[in-house]
């Protein structure tokens, strides 16, 4: 029902949440939240607690998903994307996904 709201782990350029944002996405950084150096845990608990999709280029995250229930993470290998690519990716996955499609799923971008 709901569009989506991505939570960029401090794993993710800050200019990826400025790109988004200029294309009308909502969206927190881990640095903007207060969240610099919290352990993964504590960011999955503050991307759950707030409806945050997590994006991360950070692999222990995807071992965590099959365990913790959470609201969605997009992984992107760090050295897969530019940022522009990034932000096309995640701006796509804002338009055709809902939020609750994302519900303890992982995408892979």
């Amino acid at each position: 029902m709901g569009k989506l709201r991505f939570y960029l782990d401090e794993s993710v350029n800050v200019a990826v949440a400025s790109g988004l944002r200029r294309r009308g996405i909502e969206v927190e950084t881990a640095v903007e939240s207060g969240n610099r150096s919290l352990s993964d845990d504590a960011q999955l608990a503050y991307a759950v607690n707030n409806d945050l999709v997590i994006v991360t280029h950070d692999a222990d995250f995807l071992a965590m998903s099959i365990e913790a229930r959470h609201k969605g993470i997009a992984y992107a290998h760090l050295q897969k994307y530019s940022i522009g690519d990034l932000i096309r990716r995640l701006k796509l996955l804002w338009e055709i996904v809902e939020s609750q499609d994302m519900l303890n799923h992982v995408e892979f971008l």
